[in-house]
Protein backbone atom coordinates (compact mmCIF):
# COMPACT_ATOMS: atom_id res chain seq x y z
CA UNK A 1 0.00 0.00 0.00
CA UNK A 2 1.06 3.65 -1.00
CA UNK A 3 0.34 6.31 1.61
CA UNK A 4 2.35 8.97 -0.71
CA UNK A 5 1.45 10.01 -3.72
CA UNK A 6 2.36 12.92 -6.40
CA UNK A 7 -0.16 15.00 -7.49
CA UNK A 8 -0.07 14.02 -11.23
CA UNK A 9 -3.24 13.13 -12.97
CA UNK A 10 -3.99 9.33 -13.89
CA UNK A 11 -5.06 9.02 -17.77
CA UNK A 12 -8.77 8.05 -17.97
CA UNK A 13 -8.59 5.62 -19.95
CA UNK A 14 -5.95 4.17 -17.56
CA UNK A 15 -8.32 4.66 -15.04
CA UNK A 16 -11.05 3.06 -16.83
CA UNK A 17 -9.11 -0.17 -17.86
CA UNK A 18 -8.46 -0.23 -14.22
CA UNK A 19 -12.10 -0.62 -13.78
CA UNK A 20 -12.33 -2.16 -16.00
CA UNK A 21 -10.50 -4.79 -14.53
CA UNK A 22 -12.58 -4.66 -11.62
CA UNK A 23 -15.69 -4.88 -13.32
CA UNK A 24 -14.60 -8.52 -14.34
CA UNK A 25 -13.57 -10.39 -11.04
CA UNK A 26 -16.45 -13.18 -10.34
CA UNK A 27 -19.74 -12.29 -9.23
CA UNK A 28 -21.97 -14.66 -7.37
CA UNK A 29 -24.73 -16.06 -10.21
CA UNK A 30 -23.35 -13.10 -12.00
CA UNK A 31 -25.32 -10.83 -10.30
CA UNK A 32 -22.76 -8.30 -10.67
CA UNK A 33 -23.87 -5.46 -8.24
CA UNK A 34 -20.40 -3.77 -7.45
CA UNK A 35 -20.42 -0.18 -8.47
CA UNK A 36 -17.80 2.05 -8.76
CA UNK A 37 -17.36 5.77 -7.85
CA UNK A 38 -14.40 7.54 -9.48
CA UNK A 39 -13.69 10.63 -7.75
CA UNK A 40 -10.61 12.21 -9.72
CA UNK A 41 -9.08 15.84 -9.63
CA UNK A 42 -8.59 18.03 -6.79
CA UNK A 43 -12.05 18.92 -5.89
CA UNK A 44 -13.82 15.82 -6.02
CA UNK A 45 -11.17 14.33 -3.78
CA UNK A 46 -10.64 17.16 -1.89
CA UNK A 47 -14.63 16.77 -1.14
CA UNK A 48 -14.17 13.23 -0.49
CA UNK A 49 -11.32 14.53 2.25
CA UNK A 50 -13.94 17.72 3.93
CA UNK A 51 -16.32 14.45 4.60
CA UNK A 52 -14.15 11.88 6.15
CA UNK A 53 -11.25 13.95 7.48
CA UNK A 54 -12.31 17.42 8.58
CA UNK A 55 -9.91 20.68 8.55
CA UNK A 56 -8.45 20.23 11.76
CA UNK A 57 -7.47 16.32 11.37
CA UNK A 58 -6.07 16.85 8.46
CA UNK A 59 -3.49 18.97 9.50
CA UNK A 60 -1.85 16.73 11.73
CA UNK A 61 -2.85 13.13 9.75
CA UNK A 62 0.57 10.91 9.48
CA UNK A 63 -0.33 10.21 5.88
CA UNK A 64 0.01 13.58 4.13
CA UNK A 65 1.11 12.81 0.60
CA UNK A 66 -1.99 10.67 1.14
CA UNK A 67 -4.60 13.08 1.00
CA UNK A 68 -2.73 14.50 -2.59
CA UNK A 69 -3.41 11.24 -4.89
CA UNK A 70 -4.86 12.18 -7.56
CA UNK A 71 -7.79 9.40 -7.73
CA UNK A 72 -10.22 7.76 -5.44
CA UNK A 73 -12.10 4.63 -6.25
CA UNK A 74 -15.14 3.90 -3.96
CA UNK A 75 -16.13 0.32 -4.17
CA UNK A 76 -20.05 0.10 -3.09
CA UNK A 77 -22.57 -3.36 -3.82
CA UNK A 78 -26.68 -3.75 -3.87
CA UNK A 79 -27.31 -6.38 -0.83
CA UNK A 80 -30.60 -6.54 -2.76
CA UNK A 81 -28.55 -7.28 -6.22
CA UNK A 82 -27.68 -10.16 -4.65
CA UNK A 83 -30.98 -11.39 -3.35
CA UNK A 84 -33.12 -10.10 -6.51
CA UNK A 85 -30.21 -12.34 -8.96
CA UNK A 86 -31.22 -15.38 -6.45
CA UNK A 87 -34.99 -15.12 -7.00
CA UNK A 88 -34.79 -15.44 -10.66
CA UNK A 89 -35.74 -19.16 -11.80
CA UNK A 90 -32.66 -20.60 -12.46
CA UNK A 91 -31.35 -19.45 -8.57
CA UNK A 92 -34.29 -19.41 -6.77
CA UNK A 93 -33.97 -23.31 -5.67
CA UNK A 94 -31.07 -22.08 -3.56
CA UNK A 95 -32.94 -20.08 -1.26
CA UNK A 96 -31.45 -16.94 -1.31
CA UNK A 97 -33.82 -14.97 -3.08
CA UNK A 98 -35.50 -14.57 -0.09
CA UNK A 99 -33.31 -11.51 1.45
CA UNK A 100 -29.93 -10.97 2.60
CA UNK A 101 -30.76 -12.83 5.95
CA UNK A 102 -30.90 -15.68 4.10
CA UNK A 103 -27.28 -15.63 2.67
CA UNK A 104 -24.85 -17.57 5.23
CA UNK A 105 -21.88 -15.67 3.53
CA UNK A 106 -22.67 -12.36 1.86
CA UNK A 107 -21.26 -12.98 -1.22
CA UNK A 108 -21.68 -8.99 -1.83
CA UNK A 109 -18.72 -8.46 0.52
CA UNK A 110 -16.53 -11.54 -1.43
CA UNK A 111 -17.24 -9.90 -4.78
CA UNK A 112 -16.42 -6.36 -3.85
CA UNK A 113 -12.83 -8.07 -2.33
CA UNK A 114 -12.48 -9.85 -5.46
CA UNK A 115 -12.88 -6.80 -7.52
CA UNK A 116 -10.29 -4.54 -5.34
CA UNK A 117 -8.05 -7.17 -5.78
CA UNK A 118 -8.68 -7.20 -9.36
CA UNK A 119 -7.92 -3.48 -9.01
CA UNK A 120 -5.23 -3.22 -6.93
CA UNK A 121 -3.10 -6.17 -9.19
CA UNK A 122 -3.57 -4.36 -11.82
CA UNK A 123 -2.75 -0.87 -10.74
CA UNK A 124 0.43 -2.53 -9.52
CA UNK A 125 0.92 -3.86 -13.48
CA UNK A 126 0.54 -0.79 -14.97
CA UNK A 127 3.27 0.46 -12.60
CA UNK A 128 0.92 3.07 -10.08
CA UNK A 129 0.33 2.87 -6.24
CA UNK A 130 -2.65 2.34 -4.26
CA UNK A 131 -3.77 2.68 -0.76
CA UNK A 132 -6.82 0.68 0.17
CA UNK A 133 -8.73 2.20 2.58
CA UNK A 134 -12.16 1.09 4.88
CA UNK A 135 -15.49 3.71 4.81
CA UNK A 136 -16.09 3.23 8.50
CA UNK A 137 -17.86 5.42 10.38
CA UNK A 138 -18.32 7.89 7.29
CA UNK A 139 -19.54 5.32 4.98
CA UNK A 140 -23.49 7.37 5.38
CA UNK A 141 -21.80 11.08 4.83
CA UNK A 142 -19.83 9.60 2.07
CA UNK A 143 -22.67 8.05 0.32
CA UNK A 144 -24.97 11.17 0.97
CA UNK A 145 -22.28 14.01 -0.03
CA UNK A 146 -21.96 11.92 -3.44
CA UNK A 147 -25.32 10.71 -4.30
CA UNK A 148 -24.62 6.80 -3.60
CA UNK A 149 -28.38 5.24 -3.73
CA UNK A 150 -29.38 4.66 -0.48
CA UNK A 151 -29.66 0.90 -1.00
CA UNK A 152 -25.98 0.14 -1.98
CA UNK A 153 -22.80 0.04 0.91
CA UNK A 154 -19.68 1.75 0.64
CA UNK A 155 -16.99 -1.13 1.19
CA UNK A 156 -13.77 0.86 0.47
CA UNK A 157 -11.83 3.31 -1.18
CA UNK A 158 -9.02 2.96 -2.88
CA UNK A 159 -6.41 6.03 -3.54
CA UNK A 160 -4.32 5.38 -7.05
CA UNK A 161 -1.70 7.23 -8.60
CA UNK A 162 1.35 7.81 -9.32
CA UNK A 163 4.03 6.98 -5.52
CA UNK A 164 6.62 9.80 -4.25
CA UNK A 165 9.29 7.67 -3.69
CA UNK A 166 10.71 10.46 -1.80
CA UNK A 167 8.84 10.01 1.43
CA UNK A 168 7.58 6.48 1.27
CA UNK A 169 7.15 5.90 5.03
CA UNK A 170 6.09 2.42 5.75
CA UNK A 171 2.58 2.06 7.81
CA UNK A 172 3.00 0.78 11.21
CA UNK A 173 1.21 -2.94 10.06
CA UNK A 174 4.29 -3.27 7.40
CA UNK A 175 6.76 -4.72 10.26
CA UNK A 176 3.98 -7.62 10.56
CA UNK A 177 5.53 -10.68 9.60
CA UNK A 178 3.82 -12.77 6.96
CA UNK A 179 2.69 -16.17 7.80
CA UNK A 180 4.31 -18.69 6.53
CA UNK A 181 3.09 -21.25 3.14
CA UNK A 182 3.11 -24.03 5.77
CA UNK A 183 0.90 -22.49 8.44
CA UNK A 184 -1.16 -21.05 5.48
CA UNK A 185 -2.16 -24.61 3.84
CA UNK A 186 -4.06 -27.29 5.30
CA UNK A 187 -3.31 -30.30 3.26
CA UNK A 188 -6.30 -33.10 3.84
CA UNK A 189 -7.24 -32.23 7.17
CA UNK A 190 -6.60 -29.19 9.39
Amino acid sequence: MVRSFVPDAVGRDLVDGLCDLARRAPSAGNSQAVDLLVLEGPEQVDAYWDVTLPEERRRTFRWQGLLIAPVLILVAVSPDGYVERYAEDDKAETGLGVGTDSWPVPYWWVDAGAAIENLLLGVVDVGLGACLFGAFGHERAVAERFGVPSDRRLVATIAVGHPDTSTAVRGRSAGRPRRTLDEVIHRGTW
